[in-house]
């Protein structure tokens, strides 16, 4: 699910908000003041929608969206009024525009085609399974955009799973494969792993981690 920070979102604006909640999108919303502080806690964020159709292209934008400000693979849509594409507005520096009033389909187009392009070639480092994330270039989880502070056996163990999503993989395959064919302890070190990592990534709202009984384990999108 692609994480959305929706920026001075208003009232006329719902309804969009709507639709690409419908579209698969994952949206928080902030006030202008507030993006930076959201944004620069590790928390991972697809996209930054922007409203600028009542804020003009103040000192505050203009830092938010400066190159070292955002994560380099956050996407940066802004939403204009037509009357604002001959104003400073529209040479901020970001990878979409979206002329408001836009029809959703279009909206929803332009911010995954910003999203595809800045997350570029290195997309292939991102397991996604369900709002489960890793990013295996930084060695980096997040559970819907929430970052998940694992250590390198817990991150082993779950990258391993999430390469073979719904795949049965019984002790015997995750204890040769995560801790080494050299490695003598049993099927209890597994079990004790995997109840931590369901600590740490499962909550009410998440189930990743299946047990299949005398088997194994599995992970899906929960």
């Amino acid at each position: 699910m692609n994480e959305l920070l929706f920026v001075d979102a208003t009232e006329e604006l719902q309804a969009l908000a709507t639709e690409l909640e419908r579209a698969g999108f994952h949206i928080r919303s902030c006030p202008l003041d507030e993006a930076a502080e959201q944004i620069s806690g590790g928390e991972q964020v697809d996209a930054l929608l922007i409203n600028l159709t009542a804020e003009p292209a103040d000192a505050a934008i203009r830092e938010l969206l400066h190159a070292g400000r955002l994560p380099p693979h956050t996407a940066t849509v802004a939403i204009l009024g037509i009357e604002q594409l001959r104003g400073p507005e529209a040479e901020l520096p970001i990878d979409e525009l979206i002329v408001f009033p836009a029809p959703a389909e279009e909206a929803i187009a332009r911010i995954r085609r910003a999203i595809r392009r800045r997350a570029g070639p290195e997309s292939a480092h991102v397991l996604r399974c369900g709002d489960l994330t890793i990013d295996q270039a930084s060695y980096r989880v997040f559970v819907a955009g929430r970052p998940v502070d694992l250590t390198y056996k817990e991150y082993e163990l779950l990258k391993f799973l999430a390469q073979n999503q719904d795949k049965v993989c019984t002790r015997e395959m995750l204890l040769s494969r995560v801790w080494g064919y050299d490695f003598y302890g049993g099927g209890r070190t597994v079990d004790v792993h995997i109840r931590r990592l369901r600590s740490k990534i499962e909550d009410r709202g998440h189930t990743f981690i299946q047990t299949v009984r005398n088997v194994g384990y599995r992970i899906h999108a929960g």
